[in-house]
C-alpha cells in the first residue's frame, strides 16, 4: 500500500482507468460476437447493421487508446473481409 498522496491517488486512478478498459474491450467482443453470429446465419442486413456498430465502437477504442490503432484498422479489416464474403 502507498504512503505517498500522490501514489495513493495513482492507485485510484489506475482502478477506475482498469475498469473502464475492461468494460470497452468487454462490448467490442460482445459486438464481434453478434457480427460474427449473424455472419454464420447468412444475414445480409443484420450483419450489415452490426459491422458499422463494432467498427464504431473499435474506433472510439483507438481514440481513446483503449487499443491500438493498428489493431482496430486490422480487426475492421478481418471483419469487412467477412461481410464481403457473405455478400458474394
Amino acid at each position: 500500500m502507498p504512503n505517498i498522496k500522490s501514489a495513493k491517488k495513482r492507485v485510484l486512478v489506475t482502478d477506475k482507468k482498469n475498469g473502464l478498459n475492461r468494460s470497452t474491450k468487454s462490448e467490442i467482443a460482445t459486438a464481434k460476437k453478434k457480427f460474427l453470429l449473424a455472419v454464420e446465419n447468412k444475414q445480409v442486413e443484420e450483419a450489415s447493421k452490426l459491422f458499422r456498430e463494432v467498427v464504431s465502437l473499435l474506433d472510439a477504442a483507438a481514440r481513446e487508446n483503449v487499443i491500438s490503432k493498428n489493431c482496430a484498422s486490422r480487426n475492421q479489416a478481418n471483419l469487412a473481409k467477412k461481410l464481403a464474403s457473405l455478400n458474394a
